[in-house]
């Protein structure tokens, strides 16, 4: 199911707006996917950019969302296939069903969301290994809006051309 996508209050504590941002973001990215076969999921529109599938976008940003909140902010290992795999390798999930993908999307985003609730904005990250790291949870807040909302874009995009779906909200 897909998150309702509002826009936070317009007057709010800086936590709600940020992360009200970031929930936006992420019920877009869903909204792309609503009723995409898995076919069409993971077929290429983009020549030059093979890996760019709603598929591998999904997945992307599912291990974005590890990479920023587990490993930089709280310090877990790093451990995924951001490190143990080639390059990009977040994004090849070739046979992966499209419903599987959204749903460990939306666990880790509520994972991170729990994560977010539990800090000070403040606070820097502690993984001993990664100099981004040291970015604050309002840093990463703010990248992770900018991060989803690329990748939200490319998902209009690449939907566009898959089936001619357009649509913000």
């Amino acid at each position: 199911m897909t998150p309702a996508r509002q826009r936070p209050p317009l007057v709010a504590d800086e936590r709600t707006q940020l992360v009200g941002w970031l929930d936006l973001q992420r019920a877009i990215v869903s909204m792309k996917c609503e009723g995409l076969p898995d076919a069409d999921a993971h077929r290429q529109v983009l020549p030059s950019s093979p890996l760019m599938t709603v598929a591998g976008v999904i997945s992307h940003l599912r291990w974005v969302e590890n990479l920023w909140f587990e490993v930089l902010f709280l310090g877990r290992p790093a451990a995924g296939p951001q490190f143990e795999g080639p390059e990009d390798a977040d994004m090849m999930v070739p046979g992966v069903p499209l419903a599987q993908l959204l749903q460990e999307y939306e666990h880790q985003c509520a994972l991170s969301n729990e994560i977010i609730a539990a800090h000070p904005l403040d606070e820097a990250g502690r993984h001993p290994d990664f100099e981004s790291a040291g970015a604050t949870l309002r840093w990463m807040l703010i990248h992770m809006v900018e991060e989803t909302a690329r990748h939200a874009g490319h998902l209009d995009a690449i939907r566009e051309l898959l089936d001619g779906r357009t649509g913000y909200y």
